[in-house]
């Protein structure tokens, strides 16, 4: 195979990557040959392989593509380094100082969250999860508010993977309550806690956005019902927000340098993300 053929291969085989990275709703195989614009047969081979090699996997009805699990960990490898970690750490610090609680940045791991990064507050009684923990989605403040913003298609696809274990007498383990609260939350834009994942425990949790208008992250605070109660981790809400505005624009590309260019009269546009974390926030 020459070096040119090799080349063509690998910029098809990334397009169509980019193409289910970047769609709403898991494609069809029509609607991939659409995007990257190669006949049905060439599509189905290119996606074939990297169905073959784990970029790549069916739905639960066979007929729409998402990614697998080895671009879920490059996306995941790629949310981790996206986010400056001086910067970040500095966000989250102060942002804990400010309200003294114990602030978190979570992202979507698959069917779970993962913890990205994580400031303690001061405080001797607090719930401790490490840095690269995972939780559940239907139960915490993050993931209900990743699930709400999340497309039907995806979200129906994990109500029926993922059992609703019960973690408290609060977790919601009903699909109708569940989709009731998660109406509620996307009304809002603000995902709560009120003692569904552990007891004792509240927590409020508010959208970081890509370059796109996507969710790609929350932060979110939480601490012990004696101090924290669902109604002061809401009304914390605000600082949050703040926090997750300076956080965004570490995920702007830098255009100081193209708009300093004397041959230069726009800044570069921002480069859309292609994490699988990041789904579509409503209007």
């Amino acid at each position: 195979m020459s070096s040119q053929t090799t080349t063509s291969v690998s910029e098809r085989a990334l397009l169509l990557l980019e193409a289910i990275a970047k769609a709403e709703e898991p494609p069809t195989l029509n609607e991939l040959m659409a995007a990257i614009r190669l006949p049905k047969a060439t599509t189905h081979r290119f996606v074939a392989l990297l169905e073959r090699l784990g970029f790549v996997r069916r739905t639960l009805d066979g007929r729409r593509y998402e990614a697998g699990h080895r671009l879920l960990s490059l996306s995941l490898d790629g949310m981790r380094h996206s986010f400056d970690l001086a910067p970040r750490r500095v966000i989250l610090s102060s942002l804990v100082k400010e309200i003294g609680e114990t602030c978190n940045l979570t992202t979507l791991d698959g069917d779970h969250l993962i913890y990205l990064d994580r400031v303690e507050s001061a405080w001797p009684l607090q719930y401790r999860l490490n840095i690269g923990s995972h939780v559940p989605l239907h139960c915490t403040a993050s993931g209900k508010l990743f699930l709400s913003l999340s497309p039907a298609a995806l979200r129906k696809a994990i109500f029926r993977t993922q059992p609703f274990q019960r973690y408290t007498e609060r977790t919601l383990t009903s699909t109708k309550l569940l989709e009731a609260e998660l109406t509620r939350i996307r009304q809002t834009g603000i995902g709560t806690d009120n003692e569904e994942f552990m007891e004792g425990m509240a927590a409020s949790a508010v959208p970081v956005h890509d370059s796109r208008g996507r969710i790609c992250a929350t932060i979110a605070v939480h601490g012990p019902i004696t101090r924290l109660p669902l109604s002061r981790a809401l009304a914390l809400v605000p600082a949050l927000k703040r926090a997750a505005k300076a956080l965004e624009q570490t995920l702007l590309p830098d255009t100081s340098a193209s708009a300093a260019s004397p041959s230069s009269s726009t800044a570069a546009a921002p480069s859309p993300a292609t994490t699988r974390g990041s789904v579509r926030a409503p209007k």
